[in-house]
């Protein structure tokens, strides 16, 4: 008998859950009881800092969904039909976006019922995480999709099963462009012939075209990543990936809390996807800069400086109140130095003495472990 693949595997197990729920709720209506489902509470409330992994993850409360209330009864109706649309899209082994399933969807309940199942992508969206939490299950594992957002360079292979042929991507040889991250990096995908040492994360796109020209990732023999902003799930589902093989993660973001902030969600998670904690956060991760410690190392800096914005001072409040930051007595001091001069650093001013200097700067920090935790 063929072995099935680990993305034919993964359909099997996600098509069980499914229809697992699905035969839970016609078992209850069938022995005329009223359907429920229970999933885990993602609410602020239900939100812990595990300090033995390193990681944000939710607590033990979880929530029941009725059919038979009146507050719940839509929010009811619409989690199964989502779970029935994926459902179909698994049998079919098709894919779309998130968006894409929000249209599947969108359409009246009937001639005589002004509603539809849904009006606006904001009702659907929180109720595929509401399926994952409850199923434990990847939105990707549903054959739903994001869009693609990050890129990547260096010394490794791809084999990428798509459109029913499987093809091999060196991500060393892609010149400017680099490697579209996908949304998931799971299944159909393998990560194979890896000789790079290390990972290096650059926040900007703008940045990463400049360390990619100058060929680091060849130099220092390391993978290139910019998740190109704030780092899409499936970014961070990659980093997380790469560390499990054993590769040091280093990330390079602006000299603010919202450059902080991305680092921080790349290394603890994040709270809204506290419920994925484990399979997107990499608490291995090192901060390399910019810091504002970097004034008094580099004094062409002091003249490179922007002030911080109300926002930008607000948020850095925020980030040391969370437990997972406060903890460490270097990030406490950064953020107080942000409150306290009112200014910010962004990445891009390590171009200014030269646009080579940057290199030199993360080879360095690299070189003398001058990294936050």
């Amino acid at each position: 008998m063929k072995r099935k693949g680990a993305s034919e595997q993964t359909a099997a197990e996600s098509k069980e859950k499914l229809e697992r729920f699905g035969k839970g709720i016609v078992k209850e209506i069938e022995g005329m009881e009223n359907p429920t489902f229970s999933t885990m509470a993602r609410g602020r409330s239900n939100v812990i800092y595990d300090e033995k992994k390193g990681i944000i993850k939710l607590g033990d409360q979880r929530e029941e969904r009725s059919f038979v209330n009146t507050a719940q009864s839509k929010r009811f109706m619409q989690t199964v039909a989502i779970a029935a649309k994926c459902h179909k899209f698994i049998n079919e082994n098709l894919h779309t976006t998130i968006r894409g399933l929000f249209y599947q969807l969108k359409y009246s309940l009937g001639e005589d019922v002004d509603e539809n199942i849904f009006n606006e992508q904001a009702e659907s969206n929180p109720l595929i995480e509401d399926l994952e939490a409850a199923l434990d299950i990847k939105r990707e594992d549903l054959n739903l999709n994001a869009n693609r957002k990050g890129v990547l360079a260096g010394n490794l292979k791809v084999m990428d099963t798509f459109g029913g042929e499987r093809q091999e991507i060196d991500a060393s040889k892609l010149g400017r462009s680099g490697w579209a991250i996908p949304s998931d990096v799971d299944n159909e995908i393998d990560f194979v012939d890896v000789k790079a040492k290390s990972v290096l994360v650059v926040e900007k796109d703008a940045l990463w075209q400049r360390l990619n020209e100058d060929l680091l990732w060849k130099k220092e023999n390391m993978i290139l990543i910019s998740p190109q902003g704030q780092a899409a799930r499936g970014t961070r589902r990659l980093i997380r990936k790469l560390a499990d093989m054993g590769l040091p993660v280093y990330v390079f973001n602006d000299g603010d809390a919202w450059g902080w902030y991305i680092y921080w969600t790349i290394k603890t998670g994040s709270i809204n996807l506290a419920y994925m904690g484990n399979s997107i956060a990499t608490p291995e991760a090192k901060f390399l800069g910019v810091t504002m410690s970097d004034l008094k190392k580099y004094d062409f800096l002091n003249k490179m400086t922007m002030k911080a914005t109300e926002v930008d001072l607000k948020r850095a409040q925020e980030m040391l109140n969370y437990q997972w930051i406060n903890r460490h007595k270097e990030w406490v001091d950064e953020l107080k130095m942000v409150l306290k001069t009112k200014l910010k650093l962004e990445q891009d001013t390590l171009q200014g003495p030269r646009l080579t200097f940057v290199d030199d700067y993360i080879k360095e920090k690299i070189r003398n472990k001058e990294w936050l935790p």
